[in-house]
């Protein structure tokens, strides 16, 4: 049995420095540790855990631990946290992996460890800022992994990159690794003199804001879209035309464009009564509450405190366009403004207002692209994504609701929702983004997405019967859609498969 437990405080050999009694953390740990002297480290002998302090007392350690002596088919659950103005760095999450059921006690693989940001690490990063020398060494449990982590990270901008191995090296903390590396790659940092410490705090935050319970809206989508939106700026139109700020402004609205996400559309916000659909009247309610959540960290951790207030605000702004422009409802406005100047050919990336509505194209590519991924990473988003539908399927059965069209794991596939949704909404949209950026990086994408298509047709093929009867469930969705389209009972149109739901 797995078992987590609290131990007594214990006291530090030396006070915790003071330059973090502001926050409060965790200290990973082996069994072979040697980072505080005060217990014996053979009595943590085959155990594992983390310890955390308190800011409120420079000599004292609350020690999470995690019991691994004796095991059993019995799984931990975490309690979910939400965002505190004082509590920016988490204690580790202990995950046990689904199928412990089928396996016997003494083949049960051990559980998953997830954290944010050990004080360790902390420690080290707040050296190397000041420029003081690391006078003693850190037992990190996992420089193997972050030396991998690096390593892909210097391959960023390839295609191909693999979002969910870097969150496995990063221990599930893709998002906050991926963004600070940006931020730093382009100079954001020290060019808009962001304070470091701000800075993680904001990105902790906004990770923890996303439900890891959502099969797809979760940060590793985040991390995913901020990496494609890396893709997009460095290609050469857009590498040579933006500023600073749209740089900056491109990256945070990628890592936050689905914050705080329930992992439901809009529609089913709409017709619960739910109370952001009141506070937003039934109009982009989704990203609008993305933006706001994202504002909010931005005056909670006070990232921009230090701007002027009219630049401040004007950030805020720009960001919430940038955002508001991902809602799937209003994927057809854009679309047809963006082809209207491709056939006029008067974009100018000179002007300030042309280059926002690129950024606005770039994030909405961003979003949806994973159809154009390589078929290993496209796969797994795609059933990621009908997971998340059918969940909400299942809800509404459950409560005896309508259940939204292609969301009935009864009637639908995988593949029937991802050839519709690639026919009808990825593939407009990139063939007119491979009009207005006609690279190899364009081609790679429309080509991933056209090999993909194929095999979803041919696995659907070979699932004749299922087939069958999921080609009517698309017939009745459109009849759905006309019919509520008609009664103006909903204000955004269902997509057949929409990464973008909201």
């Amino acid at each position: 049995m797995e078992v987590c437990y609290q131990l007594p405080v214990l006291p530090l050999d030396r006070p915790v420095p003071k330059h973090v009694l502001s926050r409060r953390g965790a200290i990973s740990f082996s069994s072979s540790s040697s980072l505080f002297g005060a217990p014996d480290p053979r009595q943590l002998s085959q155990r594992r855990g983390a310890i955390s302090y308190d800011s409120s007392d420079q000599t004292a350690l609350y020690i999470r631990m995690l019991d691994v002596r004796v095991r059993s088919q019995v799984g931990f659950e975490p309690e979910r946290r939400i965002s505190h103005p004082y509590l920016s760095i988490d204690f580790r999450t202990l995950h046990t992996r689904p199928g412990y059921g089928s396996m016997s006690a003494g083949s049960a693989p051990e559980g998953r460890v997830h954290r944010l940001l050990s004080f360790q690490r902390y420690l080290h990063s707040s050296r190397v800022l000041r420029g003081v020398p690391q006078q003693i060494p850190l037992h990190i449990l996992d420089e193997d992994y972050t030396g991998q982590a690096r390593c892909m990270l210097e391959k960023v901008g390839n295609w191909n990159f693999d979002i969910f191995l870097f969150d496995k090296l990063t221990n599930g903390n893709s998002l906050i690794t991926l963004t600070v590396h940006l931020l730093n790659q382009y100079g954001l940092v020290e060019l808009f003199q962001l304070d470091m410490v701000k800075l993680w705090r904001f990105l902790v935050m906004v990770q923890e804001d996303y439900h890891s319970d959502n099969p797809y809206h979760n940060a590793v989508h985040a991390a995913d879209v901020t990496q494609a939106m890396y893709c997009y700026m460095q290609e050469p139109m857009l590498a040579k035309s933006l500023t600073s700020c749209d740089l900056l402004l491109g990256i945070l609205a990628a890592a936050t464009h689905d914050l705080d996400h329930p992992g439901v559309n809009q529609p089913f916000l709409i017709k619960t009564d739910h109370y952001l659909a009141t506070l937003y009247r039934n109009t982009s309610v989704l990203e609008n509450h993305h933006w706001k959540s994202a504002v909010g960290l931005f005056r909670e951790t006070g990232l921009f405190s230090h701007l002027p207030a009219e630049d401040s605000l004007n950030m805020e702004r720009e960001l919430g366009s940038l955002i508001l422009a991902t809602d799937i409802s209003r994927q057809n406005d854009y679309l047809c403004r963006f082809r209207r100047h491709l056939d006029q050919e008067n974009l100018c990336l000179s002007n300030a207002s042309h280059r926002h509505f690129i950024l606005q194209m770039a994030l909405k590519c961003a979003d949806i692209c994973n159809p154009c991924r390589p078929w290993e990473l496209s796969k797994q988003w795609s059933e990621k994504v009908t997971e998340e539908f059918f969940q909400q399927g299942d809800i509404e059965k459950k409560h005896r609701l309508e259940v939204s069209p292609l969301y009935d794991r009864a009637i639908n596939t995988v593949g029937n929702i991802q050839i519709g949704f690639m026919t009808y909404v990825a593939e407009p949209l990139f063939a007119e983004w491979t009009r207005f950026s006609d690279t190899r990086l364009s081609q790679t994408m429309l080509g991933h997405m056209g090999l993909n298509k194929a095999s979803w047709v041919g696995r659907q093929q070979e699932q004749t019967p299922v087939s069958k009867e999921a080609e009517p469930s698309v017939a009745a969705a459109a009849a759905r859609r006309d019919r509520d389209a008609t009664a103006g009972e909903t204000s955004s149109k269902e997509i057949p498969q929409g990464s973008k739901d909201s």
